[in-house]
């Protein structure tokens, strides 16, 4: 599970490389604390942290539960897309939340099949299905 807790870590990292981003942005754009509205630039890179956020709370179970029941390096491979989908999609919603669909879609889609694949996995072996 060593490059399944590599691929976690990356996650990981990008999300508090965000964080560190949006208080950049709220020093550049004047937006103090506790506020999460006012100059459009910090709107954007707060939601992009916002949804990385929402994002990993369903991704870190479900890469490290993949990798547990079913395939350590397709859990790798998937939570891999997964990172470089939420490195795209941040580039995307920064530039112009209108074309962040790709980013957005391919997150969505990697951590839907680890979810389905956890499922399948557990069922598999919890009731001996193969």
């Amino acid at each position: 599970m060593v490059w399944v807790t590599v691929v976690v870590l990356a996650a990981i990292l990008h999300y508090l490389v965000l964080g560190m981003l949006v208080g950049r942005a709220r020093v550049r754009y004047g937006v103090d604390a506790p506020a999460c509205t006012g100059h459009p630039m910090f709107e954007r890179w707060f939601r992009v942290h916002q949804n990385s956020l929402e994002m990993l709370i369903a991704f870190v179970p479900a890469v490290w539960l993949y990798g547990w029941w079913v395939s350590q390096t397709w859990a790798t491979v998937l939570g891999s897309l997964f990172v470089a989908a939420r490195i795209l999609y941040t580039f995307q919603y920064v530039r112009d939340p209108a074309t962040r669909h790709i980013g957005a879609g391919l997150s969505f889609l990697s951590v839907t099949i680890l979810v389905l694949g956890c499922l399948y996995g557990a069922f598999r072996i919890g009731f001996g299905w193969g």
